[in-house]
């Protein structure tokens, strides 16, 4: 296996992915359409690895121009990141989200399927478990009661998924579902580059330490949890991305349909991440407390013994070393990749 695409390659979790691949010496092919990321990405990856990065501006809704890279390379395998991703804006703009993500991957599939391409590793993410009852949370924990449009997406493209092994078990798809991941390559030169307002933490936390915001917003300190504030499992994005090359192990063996967690298995909540971010950095972060947001769920932490055992992949970075490697992509791009 040598060829693989990446499809939203320019984004958080994919462009730390490329790196990963190139390391490994996979041949990357990415294709994005940079809604929510921004191309001189692929200069900082190339500054990482040495390897130049060869991408493509295409939406996954473009069947035609999505066709012509299928034409143009022989793919091995894709591994399929694009898509939008905002909770609060997946309950503003349902419509938007059901037919950016579904629409999008089944031309994805159709079109793989046609080139008989059929070797597919899938960002899902904790969202499809909803507001589980108790923790942690393993692989065969119900799915479906999702608590916002985003994460019906998650839900709804890993049942098509299952679906379309069953029906063909010349497929080979591992599904990966992601917990919270945070962080920043160690260099400083890629990491979380939201547009607009932040709508995760960490990218929050990080700008207003370098004073673009002039505190935090908490939503909600009455949860049921040791500080009142919402509990997350916590995952570095270098050892995500690590995952997804272990994943491709996987693929190769042939081993028809995989469903694994990635996370740490340790759940912290946002004032936990606050204090530690403060402690890593020495630096205060003044926040305030909100009403609760919609979607939003009290604990959520993940099992990761499966991936442990089948993918020979285990997360190898804690909270501080996330909030410090997060702070120092923040202070050294101030402005993201502009």
């Amino acid at each position: 296996m040598k060829n693989i695409l990446v499809t939203g390659g320019a984004g958080y979790i994919g462009s730390h992915t490329v790196v990963e691949l190139q390391k490994a010496g996979y041949n990357v092919i990415v294709i994005d359409n940079f809604i929510n990321s921004n191309e001189l990405v692929f200069q900082r990856i190339e500054k990482i690895t040495g390897i130049k990065v060869q991408y493509y501006k295409i939406d996954l809704l473009d069947k035609t121009n999505l066709n012509s890279i299928f034409e143009k390379y022989e793919i091995d395998c894709v591994i399929h990141f694009a898509g939008l991703k905002a909770v609060g804006e997946s309950v503003k703009e349902p419509w938007r989200y059901y037919n950016n993500n579904i629409t999008g991957t089944l031309n994805l599939i159709e079109i793989m399927n046609n080139h008989k391409i059929k070797n597919l590793i899938f960002s899902s993410s904790a969202t499809v478990y909803g507001n589980p009852q108790i923790v942690p949370i393993t692989e065969d924990f119900p799915t479906g009661a999702c608590t916002n449009p985003y994460g019906w997406t998650k839900f709804m493209i890993e049942q098509i998924l299952k679906d379309i092994q069953k029906s063909d078990n010349d497929w080979n798809i591992v599904i990966l579902r992601y917990f919270n991941p945070i962080g920043a390559h160690s260099s400083g030169l890629i990491g979380e580059n939201p547009n607009g307002i932040p709508n995760n933490l960490m990218p929050y936390i990080t700008q207003v330490a370098i004073g673009k915001r002039p505190e935090l917003s908490v939503y909600g300190n009455d949860y049921n949890t040791h500080d009142g504030t919402g509990v997350r499992d916590y995952i570095h994005v270098v050892d995500l991305a690590l995952g997804h090359v272990k994943a491709l192990n996987k693929i190769e063996q042939k081993a028809g349909l995989c469903i694994y967690n990635l996370g740490t298995g340790k759940g912290y909540s946002v004032l936990d991440v606050v204090k530690n971010f403060e402690i890593a950095n020495g630096i205060k972060i003044p926040y305030s407390i909100k009403p609760r947001r919609l979607g939003d769920i009290p604990t959520c932490y993940s099992c990761v013994d499966k991936a442990k055992v089948e993918l020979g992949w285990e997360a190898q970075f804690g909270i501080r070393k996330m909030c410090e490697d997060s702070w120092n992509f923040q202070k050294n791009n101030p402005n993201g990749y502009q």
